[in-house]
């Protein structure tokens, strides 16, 4: 039966349970490697992945959902710490749903409770089942442990029994493979089963479009920005040499020049940089007597560490920046200002303050990276200051690796960035807040203007403005407030 079909036949079976084999319903490819590949580099390192990588022929030679299996299964999970292993929530439903086709998925939404079967092991799909496709019950392996360290080596025992359930009609897809779990356990439940779309078919199946997404995926992590499929790592693996002679030699001209003569050099090397100005309004360009004596705040949404860099670069003036975090090491080779803040309000502000005084100041209100085009919601402490704000909307795009991370080293996150073959960078000005959107002279609310700035750079670069936080995001990705005990007692 083709996919169209079963669509239209499921959507008027919404009060049965639809049970379907994950790997052969709902996923494009039919190769599983480039999932472990994202466990092994994320949670292992480079060492851990390469080794994969090396076995792939012999996994591809056994069968990935055979005997290779077991092997890539051993080689990423073994030696991971159990307790801090976030892989599966944070970082593959993003790939997840990359590959997922659009007909089974919305064959499977129709449907108010929905039971799947996978080979991959539980921690590693668990978390985006139950959260993009709202499951009740994940079929799956677990994985040994020992002092709260995999081993590498599923459980010898089936996987959880689906009895909780009702036993109500299910529906089923007869090229599922419920291997994990006794056939006897099953066939009281099912009374209908469709035949979906064989492998040779997959190849026109079509990826689920983002505004269809269930929940949307607003925040993901891990460094690697590109599908690691066999062709695509080997190609990662090759490059790693050059992106990182690349990157050492586009943050040294860029530090030890100015950007008028090394933004050549940067550009030759494969950096892109695109700026633009709004038209001006000429009422919005005259700050009175008291603010001519300050600088200008520059309000920018945050894409990586290098925002107030690429500002500075742009306008061609000195800028200070403050940040919330920042490694040592970034604050050594940073070629601008660049200054901690406390979380402590009154003290931050004060300190805002006296680098107005001074000069030129860049503030990133969302205090955190997000990736996706959304931004979070700015906080509000920037609009007391001055009225003297200019927003700027930045943009990022990579194809190989993310400059920012919410669990990792983010003292490598300016390195990652620039080992990219060509990292974009897109910085747009946007005009001089008028005096009527502003706390000293509209009367605005803080609130209400940071509001007013956040619509104004989402409407620039066609962002969708949310209501989340700096600490809804690291609660999500690393399960914490995003403050470290280092941060904590810089704060005091």
């Amino acid at each position: 039966m083709k996919a169209t079909s079963l669509v239209h036949k499921n959507a008027q079976l919404t009060t049965q349970t639809f049970f379907f084999d994950f790997e052969g319903t709902l996923l494009r490819s039919t190769s599983l490697f480039p999932y472990f590949m994202l466990v092994a580099f994320e949670a292992g390192g480079l060492l851990r992945s390469l080794i994969l990588f090396l076995s792939y022929p012999l996994v591809w030679l056994l069968g990935e959902d055979q005997l290779g299996l077991y092997i890539m299964v051993f080689l990423c999970f073994f030696g991971i710490k159990k307790d801090t292993f976030r892989i599966g929530s944070a970082v593959l439903p993003k790939f997840f749903l990359e590959d997922v086709w659009w007909e089974g998925f919305g064959a499977g939404l129709c449907h108010e409770k929905r039971v799947v079967s996978t080979k991959l092991p539980r921690v590693m799909v668990e978390g985006f089942l139950r959260d993009y496709l709202g499951v009740e019950e994940v079929v799956a392996r677990e994985l040994k442990s020992l002092n709260g360290y995999f081993l590498g080596l599923f459980e010898e025992k089936k996987g959880n029994s689906i009895t909780s359930l009702s036993q109500e009609d299910f529906v089923c897809t007869k090229d599922s493979t419920f291997e994990y779990i006794h056939d006897q356990e099953l066939s009281p439940f099912f009374k209908e089963g469709y035949l979906m779309l064989n492998s040779d078919e997959r190849r026109n199946w079509h990826a689920v479009p983002r505004e269809k997404y269930p929940k949307k995926l607003i925040f993901h992590d891990g460094r690697m920005a590109f599908r690691p499929t066999p062709a695509s790592s080997l190609a990662m693996f090759l490059w790693l040499p050059l992106g990182l002679f690349l990157s050492l030699f586009r943050i040294t001209f860029g530090i030890l020049l100015p950007f008028n003569v090394s933004a050549p050099f940067l550009a030759f090397s494969g950096t892109r940089t695109t700026a633009s100005r709004t038209p001006r309004n000429a009422s919005r360009e005259m700050p009175n007597e008291e603010e001519n004596k300050k600088g200008i705040l520059y309000v920018c949404n945050h894409r990586t560490l290098l925002d107030p860099l690429y500002i500075s670069y742009v306008l061609d003036k000195p800028l200070s920046a403050v940040t919330y975090s920042l490694s040592r090491l970034n604050e050594l080779v940073s070629p601008i200002k660049t200054i901690r803040l406390t979380r402590d309000r009154e003290r931050d502000k004060e300190t805002m303050e006296t680098l107005l005084s001074q000069g030129n100041l860049v503030v990133c209100p969302e205090g955190t990276t997000c990736r996706e085009p959304y931004l979070l919601r700015f906080s509000p402490l920037f609009a007391e200051i001055t009225d003297d704000i200019v927003p700027v909307a930045l943009d990022v795009k990579v194809s190989m690796f993310y400059g920012t991370t919410a669990s990792g080293h983010k003292y490598l996150d300016p390195f990652f960035h620039l080992m990219n073959p060509n990292p974009s960078y897109f910085v747009k000005i946007l005009e001089r807040l008028p005096k009527t959107e502003t706390c000293h002279g509209g009367g605005k609310s803080r609130i209400d203007v940071a509001n007013f700035v956040q619509n104004e750079i989402g409407k620039a670069l066609g962002f969708t403005c949310t209501s989340f936080t700096r600490k809804d995001k690291y609660m999500i990705l690393a399960g914490n407030d995003g403050v470290n005990q280092k941060q904590r007692e810089f704060s005091k």
